[in-house]
């Protein structure tokens, strides 16, 4: 589900959200005649996590009670995602403090007299999960580890020789996002909730493996979605694979997809208020299966009678389609002819030397992008003509964008910048500074030099919504949702985050420029997995 997961959850993986009641049975306590020697794990649930990622905490959460559940056949190993430097040392995402809090979860695992200990630690410690790892010990003790030998493994080389063995399988298992769960051997990209989860193990290992917990199990609610598209439209509107990923979202997924050339796609459209396709809307059966409307509420707009997953949606139906060499809209004007396709990609006018990003100013890669760019304006100079733009939706009148409102905010902050700041890229240092450290929201202290806090904020507030609304239509015309995607002399589109892969793209189609022939680097900013954000 690669493409709804990253324009929603992006869905990657992103997300998980509050877990769901269990089914009948749910209730039942683990036998306390049996000793943990004496059950079979038949079923073993592999969780790649990292300790400070919010997703990865929820994940840990919600496979608590699945211990108690299936009383013993189902055991879970939880793992962390990181990488080894060339010196030995060990790194993750979010800092030393969460190397040190996977090494201090590791330990516990390692110390504790049984599973109960271990995973009272781990519900322990994830109360408090932006705290890691100072309240540890704390937890250490109220458990009643024995803290003595925890404190001398998680400060000694036994910590992180386990979490140099977790990076390895990590790595190994090619779990690179937080949380990744392999389930046997098989990887599971669906619903997280505990009802979810369940309903997989049972269906995949109940028989099999003789899963009591799964004799009680009730069939999963049956959920209606129709997709909405457009055979006019090609590749840009199949669902196929969109539909594919919320089968394993909700159990009971019954699906329907209809033409725009059916009457009845229009009349659903225009009762559900859509505009653009594809368009995927559940009706009120969503509802029925409560873990999977929780996993997808975020990313669910209520319209009407029905709820419109937000995925990427460009095709207007009702307008001129600005390649095919017909008049759509029956009004004399043909493909680039019309107003309506000025901001397409396919009737862009070429200009030579240029070279535009779209990013999102909260998104980790657009910030590596941005970043790159120091090195390779200093190559060019002005032999190239460098724009930021960017990416954000509506919702109504609202502006929108995938890391919420703070970036919304540092969005228009950027359209200021730039727009108050043109000559010689100035602006530019505004950004670089806040890509940094764009999750910090003290941006103040970047207002330096010619940049000045109180005209950045004076031009938020009186016109910061009309210069993003105007430059995100750029975007939003030329298809763009992905940060961070780059444009070279307005109308070719490559993707990169390193100054050696812009230049390559930029000097392809701009051969003979002097920068051209500059080594450049080819490391990236960040050691985390390349990527994008968004579609």
């Amino acid at each position: 589900m690669k493409r709804i997961l990253k324009t929603v959850f992006v869905m990657a993986s992103l997300a998980m959200f509050a877990v769901a009641c269990g089914p009948k049975g749910g209730d039942k306590k683990p036998d306390a005649k049996k000793t943990e020697a004496e059950k079979k794990e038949e079923v073993t649930i592999d969780l790649f996590v990292m300790s400070q990622c919010p997703y990865g905490v929820q994940a840990v959460e919600g496979f608590m009670p699945l211990l108690e559940k299936f009383d013993g056949q189902v055991g879970i190993n939880i793992n962390y995602i990181g990488q080894k430097k060339p010196d030995g040392s060990l790194s993750s995402m979010h800092g030393d403090k969460e190397v040190q809090g996977d090494i201090s979860q590791l330990c516990a695992k390692e110390v504790a007299p049984s599973t109960k200990e271990y995973w009272d630690f781990m519900k322990c410690v994830n109360e408090k999960w932006r705290e890691i790892p100072t309240h540890d010990e704390e937890c250490a003790k109220k458990v009643k580890l024995d803290v003595a030998k925890w404190k001398t493994c998680k400060d000694g080389e036994k910590g992180k020789e386990l979490l140099s063995k977790s990076f390895d399988l990590a790595t190994k298992k090619q779990a690179t996002g937080s949380p990744s769960i392999i389930i046997g051997e098989e990887k599971y990209t669906g619903n997280r909730s505990a009802q979810a989860m369940e309903q997989f193990i049972c269906g995949k290992f109940g028989k099999d493996k003789g899963l009591k917990y799964c004799d009680n199990m009730e069939p999963p609610a049956e959920v209606k979605l129709i997709a909405l598209t457009d055979k006019r439209c090609g590749e840009a509107c199949n669902v196929d694979n969109m539909i594919k990923s919320l089968n394993g979202i909700f159990m009971g997924l019954k699906a329907t997809t209809m033409d725009w050339s059916d009457a009845e796609a229009q009349k659903i459209a225009k009762a559900a208020k859509v505009d653009k396709l594809p368009a995927l809307l559940f009706d009120a059966s969503v509802q029925k299966d409560e873990g999977g409307f929780k996993h997808m509420e975020r990313w669910l707009t209520k319209t009407g009678d029905y709820y419109l997953v937000k995925v990427k949606a460009d095709f207007d139906p009702n307008a001129e389609i600005c390649d095919n060499k017909k008049d759509d809209t029956g009004n004399g004007k043909v493909d680039c002819e019309d107003e309506s396709c000025q901001n397409t990609l396919a009737c862009r006018p070429s200009t030579e030397k240029s070279l535009e990003v779209f990013v999102m100013s909260q998104c980790p890669f657009g910030a590596m992008a941005v970043n790159a760019m120091g090195e390779v304006l200093d190559a060019f100079g002005k032999d190239m003509d460098f724009k930021v733009n960017f990416i954000a939706n509506m919702a109504g009148d609202k502006i929108t964008s995938m890391h919420g409102q703070a970036e919304v905010d540092e969005d228009m902050r950027w359209a200021c910048a730039k727009k108050l700041y043109p000559n010689n890229n100035d602006y530019l240092k505004y950004v670089w500074c806040r890509a940094e450290d764009y999750r910090n929201p003290e941006w103040k202290k970047c207002a330096t030099g010619p940049i000045k806090a109180a005209a950045i904020e004076k031009c938020v507030a009186e016109e910061g919504e009309t210069l993003l609304k105007e430059n995100m239509a750029i975007a939003n015309g030329l298809g763009i949702g992905a940060s961070p995607t780059w444009i070279v002399n307005g109308t070719t589109k490559f993707s990169g985050v390193t100054p050696k892969a812009i230049q390559d793209n930029f000097c392809k189609a701009n051969p003979g420029l002097k920068g051209c022939e500059k080594p450049l680097s080819n490391e990236r900013a960040s050691k985390a997995p390349a990527g994008a954000c968004g579609s």
